[in-house]
């Protein structure tokens, strides 16, 4: 069962978020670069994306939380499904994010260059279907458009989900705040701050050179 459910966009801190969260002992966290590992949950967010009925037991199984896309598309139908979850709402300046995605995880979501595994081609498809074709339309390329999604985005969950179950964070805001939304102490280690382009290039690499070990 789902306690933490993370509605931010990727590109908002949220690889920081889970390591926090897992930090708390709100882990296992789901997160798009997870299934690299369990590519087996592919399928299950292809057909959400697709508008069939999704078994959230079944996506969810053995996690305690979830952060950034393909989770933070179906954010409504989460916080219906986990009435007693609380729900977390990164934000981050529109232009700054905008610059962000469309550097990094859209731009690797585009690349026509062919995937090194099949797993990974399959997550590019995945994160199309439910991200760049779906939450933005097939027009992420539009800046304009793409901000428009990102704020309207941001001020349907500040609007839908009732205040008491919603923080809205910033990374920068560090523990505190989360503790105390969480009603959990603050530990004595610092804030994870992790660069989630670091993250994703270092996953994507240590996935293909498992992937060669195997194969060979």
């Amino acid at each position: 069962m789902l306690e933490v459910i993370g509605a931010g966009f990727g590109r908002t801190g949220t690889f920081s978020l889970k390591a926090a969260l897992e930090t708390l002992g709100f882990g296992p966290c789901h997160h798009m670069l997870g299934m690299l590992e369990r590519p087996e949950e592919i399928p299950m967010w292809r057909r959400a994306a697709q508008g069939s009925p999704v078994d959230w037991e079944e996506v969810y199984r053995g996690y305690r939380s979830s952060v950034d896309w393909p989770g933070a598309r179906f954010w409504r139908d989460l916080v219906a499904r986990y009435p007693k979850a609380k729900v977390i709402l990164t934000v981050r300046d529109p232009q700054r994010w905008y610059d962000s995605a469309a550097a990094t995880i859209h731009r690797a979501a585009v690349d026509p260059a062919p995937a090194p595994t099949p797993v990974i081609r399959d997550m590019k498809t995945m994160s199309r279907e439910v991200v760049w074709d779906g939450q933005f339309g097939g027009k992420f390329t539009d800046p304009e458009h793409a901000m428009r999604v990102f704020r309207e985005h941001n001020d349907a969950v500040r609007r839908e989900v009732e205040p008491e179950r919603l923080l809205v964070f910033e990374i920068a805001d560090g523990w505190e705040p989360l503790c105390r939304f969480l009603d959990v102490p603050v530990p004595d280690v610092p804030f994870p701050r992790s660069n989630d382009k670091d993250e994703f290039d270092s996953k994507l690499r240590e996935h293909v050179t498992g992937a060669m070990s195997t194969a060979t």
